[in-house]
């Protein structure tokens, strides 16, 4: 699963990395603790343009009742997802990017749950494959979002068996393509990043509470 990740970058390398023609961020900082239940930096594209701004991240579909039902919905199993009424839709018409630098997992050792951050050998930002919806309720709109997630790679399942799935940069855009509802071709960007691209190491405790921020987070401990 992938239930916390950072976003370190400035908004202007952020723009950059991922060809952004516009944004509707203005007060953008960066996060070491991205958490569930919050407004985070998300890439859609009309085909045209790609445009950078909030979605609020646990995806509450069209029809819901109520939206505390976005808190299950953080992440997406890639392998079900082009059949479940919550996601086939977005699957289709709907998906979007999350940029990151890296995420965080947590293992059991000695009997205590510790945490370690992942990220590319390159320490270069990815894209995490998305998806968006807009729910329409009596007083709110919301626009949220969920983390498509594959089966750990060689790499990841020395951690966990679930891990999410990092674009390449030559799908960043096949992915972002509304136009593009074909499922094989869909299905195909959906696939676990090269094990031999990551690496991880252990990171303090403190990153377990969602109110915790700052680089310090992200610095090892052995």
């Amino acid at each position: 699963m992938c239930g916390r990740f950072t976003l370190t970058l400035s908004l202007n390398d952020i723009q950059e990395r991922f060809s952004i023609q516009a944004t509707t961020i203005t007060d953008y900082q960066p996060d070491y603790n991205v958490s569930p239940g919050t407004a985070i930096a998300a890439i859609i594209s009309d085909g045209t343009k790609n445009r950078l701004g909030t979605l609020k991240w646990g995806l509450v579909p069209f029809w819901a009742d109520d939206p505390k039902i976005g808190y299950k919905m953080i992440n997406a199993r890639s392998e079900t997802a082009p059949t479940k009424n919550s996601f086939k839709r977005p699957l289709q018409q709907q998906r979007c990017i999350i940029p990151a630098d890296s995420f965080y997992e947590w293992t059991t050792e000695k009997g205590k749950k510790q945490p370690y951050r992942i990220y590319l050998k390159d320490q270069k930002a990815f894209g995490l494959a998305g998806l968006w919806e807009k729910w329409e309720g009596d007083r709110d709109t919301l626009y949220t979002c969920t983390i498509l997630t594959t089966a750990a790679n060689t790499f990841m399942k020395k951690l966990h068996d679930r891990m999410p799935i990092i674009l390449t940069q030559e799908r960043e855009s096949l992915w972002l393509d509304p136009s593009i509802q074909d499922t094989d071709t869909i299905q195909a960007c959906m696939t676990a990043v090269d094990g031999d691209r990551m690496t991880a190491y252990p990171v303090s405790t403190d990153v377990n509470s969602p109110n915790n921020q700052g680089a310090t987070l992200i610095e090892p401990i052995y």
